[in-house]
């Protein structure tokens, strides 16, 4: 964690770090939310993120933000607009697939978590300038898994890189031995009209695939 800029709830950030898995619900629907959100909770799974070309994503996220067991947050965030919406709506996480200095350095003012998406080391070091929080590695499928490993190299020590695009619960271990600090998984573990027993289950192999490398992951229960 970018540890200089910040007013972000530090609750937040190691609920995210302690398990650091998001499910990526694009497409989801309002009233989708009750049973894909309690599916993803008895699977472990408690970082969310809610895409805003969603259908009345912000509903989503509020609805979301009143239970205390979840960490939600946007995806596809292109606006400092976009990034006072969120707020408002009670989201905790802005995540992109672009790097924005103006849209990272809002997104720190309102006491925001700040992951950009990134797919050079100009735009990454870019990003760590503006004030991010953690790095968001996408496409990470195109990139391919050596270039966590090249730019670890060089990064400062503490930054955290989540891996992006193209990540499945078959290969979330792979990213993780490769030294992926997080994942998010999108359509290989949700789409709209998914079965909640297949979507539950998917969610329980990637977290248990995470786990398993470092055999280190810790369940939280907590307020954020």
């Amino acid at each position: 964690m970018n540890t200089d800029n910040t007013n972000t709830s530090s609750t937040a950030w190691h609920l995210l770090m302690a398990l650091p898995v998001i499910a990526i619900l694009r497409g989801i629907q309002p009233q989708e939310v009750p049973p894909i959100a309690d599916a993803l909770e008895f699977a472990g799974m408690h970082t969310l993120e809610v895409p805003l070309n969603s259908p009345k994503a912000l509903e989503s996220i509020h609805w979301l933000s009143q239970r205390k067991q979840y960490l939600v947050g946007a995806g596809t965030v292109l606006t400092v607009q976009q990034v006072d919406d969120v707020a408002n709506a009670g989201g905790k996480l802005i995540l992109s697939p672009n790097m924005k200095p103006s849209v990272i350095a809002r997104t720190v003012e309102r006491g925001m978590i700040s992951i950009p998406g990134v797919a050079t080391m100009t735009e990454a070091f870019a990003a760590l300038q503006a004030g991010a929080h953690a790095l968001k590695l996408f496409p990470a499928d195109a990139l391919g898994l050596s270039t966590i490993k090249a730019w670890k190299a060089v990064l400062p020590d503490h930054t955290k890189l989540l891996c992006v695009g193209g990540v499945t619960q078959h290969n979330v271990s792979t990213y993780r031995q490769a030294g992926a600090d997080g994942v998010g998984l999108g359509s290989s573990l949700y789409v709209p009209g998914v079965c909640i027993a297949l979507l539950h289950e998917r969610a329980k192999a990637a977290i248990q695939a995470w786990c398993d490398p470092g055999g280190s992951c810790t369940q939280i229960s907590s307020s954020v």
